[in-house]
């Protein structure tokens, strides 16, 4: 056993997540104690952790592999979606991997007494259940085969290789390991928090709005590849696919780099606090604002102008604003709106278009429309199918008839929500309920 492991000379790759433990693990394989309780409690961290988060194998391996994969710092922020970072942090992140290839040359099964196979068995752990809480099986699949990739380096030049291409691959951090975010407002702080469960909805699960959707993506493209992009407002009536087309663009465009924040908008004050922790990252960020309408007395409306287009701070490259509404102009308007309200507002006009301006900030908007009955009828077939509806036609389609009359009209939404009720029919008739 090497006993230089020198975590303390860590350069670059310091004060983890999990720090206290990657500690007492060093301390427990250079120590000559084979008694020390607190190979136990090391144990139990390093279980709870493999649930958590899915690992399995070497749950050794895993943490470290883990620990390297969301620690952010100079060089991992610099590598994540573009690769090596060059010059002298790559000369001083190689110092701290040549580090942590002596960790992972380090055998956890020598923690075992006599007669004991507790770290035998973390060494070659099976999961009870394949995905964890947290992580997407992707994510849970790609850090454990980095740390396999790790325990096989031959060197801390092929050690850094790996973990580069990781942080090129997947980048680092909360941003790197997570799709998707909200805003946390504490103190008058705001921090962005990963959401861990999303709906893995894409494009072609999205029957009709063609034109709509195209029209998304030649947006989301540009944006992704660095040329000029819009704001991009999503309107029109309820159930139609607007919300559902935002979460697909980002299950598509996530491995090249493209990243959500969900805001409210009593959190638009702020906005340019995030845009601040986002604006150095190598990622694109969608600011996503579901269902966005203002009432006449709501003036939430007045932040979200000033952050588009025409504050004093300039709203980073990496950073769009996509909104879905059932307001064509988002901001309720009234009769007294359209004419003179009172001989001290002279010029009413100019509280409609300031109003009205807001919608003016997005520079594409995509209506999307309830479908017309030969669309619905598509859709119901296009989705029984998919899902394995043994019906004759003509039943199946009056049956959705009576069911969309009752069930809020013609829309995607209502298909969709038909076809679980008639699975889920379908599915007690075959179990004999």
């Amino acid at each position: 056993m090497n006993t230089l492991m020198r975590t303390d000379e860590l350069i670059l790759y310091r004060n983890f997540k999990y720090q206290d433990l990657f500690a007492a693990m060093e301390q427990l394989l250079l120590g000559e104690n084979k008694d020390d309780p607190a190979r136990f409690s090391c144990a139990n961290q390093l279980i709870e952790l493999a649930v958590t988060y899915g690992f399995q194998g070497n749950l050794y391996h895993c943490f470290l592999a883990f620990c390297l994969a969301n620690h952010e710092n100079a060089y991992s922020t610099s590598c994540e979606i573009v690769g090596p970072a060059g010059g002298s942090l790559d000369q001083l992140a190689l110092h701290d991997f040549q580090i942590f290839k002596g960790l992972f040359d380090q055998d956890i099964r020598s923690l075992d007494g006599e007669g004991e196979s507790l770290w035998a068995q973390i060494a070659s752990y099976e999961a009870a259940r394949e995905n964890g809480r947290v992580f997407n099986k992707r994510i849970r699949d790609r850090i454990v085969s980095l740390a396999l990739s790790l325990e096989a380096a031959k060197d801390g030049e092929a050690f850094q290789r790996e973990v580069t291409q990781f942080y090129r691959e997947f980048g680092v951090g909360k941003f790197g390991l997570n799709k998707a975010f909200r805003i946390l407002e504490k103190d008058e702080q705001a921090f962005i928090d990963p959401i861990t469960s999303i709906d893995h909805v894409y494009l072609s699960d999205l029957v009709g709005y063609e034109r709509q959707k195209q029209k998304l993506i030649e947006n989301t493209e540009s944006f992704i590849e660095g040329r000029e992009a819009n704001n991009v407002l999503l309107y029109g009536d309820a159930g139609t696919g607007k919300s559902s087309s935002i979460k697909a663009i980002l299950n598509q465009y996530y491995d090249r780099g493209l990243r959500i924040i969900e805001v409210y908008k009593h959190q638009f004050k702020a906005l340019s606090d995030v845009l601040e922790q986002v604006k150095d990252r190598n990622y694109k960020f969608i600011i996503y604002m579901d269902d966005l309408s203002f009432e006449e007395f709501e003036l939430e409306y007045k932040y979200l102008k000033a952050i588009i287009e025409g504050g004093l701070g300039k709203k980073p490259k990496n950073v769009l604003i996509y909104a879905t509404s059932n307001r064509r102009h988002l901001i309720r308007e009234s009769f007294r709106d359209k004419k003179q309200l009172s001989d001290d507002e002279i010029h009413a006009n100019d509280t409609v278009q300031e109003k009205l301006s807001l919608v003016a900030r997005f520079g594409v908007t995509i209506y999307y429309g309830a479908p017309e009955p030969k669309e619905f009828k598509e859709i119901v077939k296009v989705l029984a199918a998919r899902n394995g509806i043994q019906m004759p036609e003509e039943e199946l389609l009056l049956k959705a008839n009576q069911w969309e009359l009752s069930h809020g009209g013609l829309s995607g939404r209502t298909a969709a929500q038909f076809i679980t009720w008639l699975s889920g029919q379908q599915a007690a008739e075959m179990q004999g309920w």
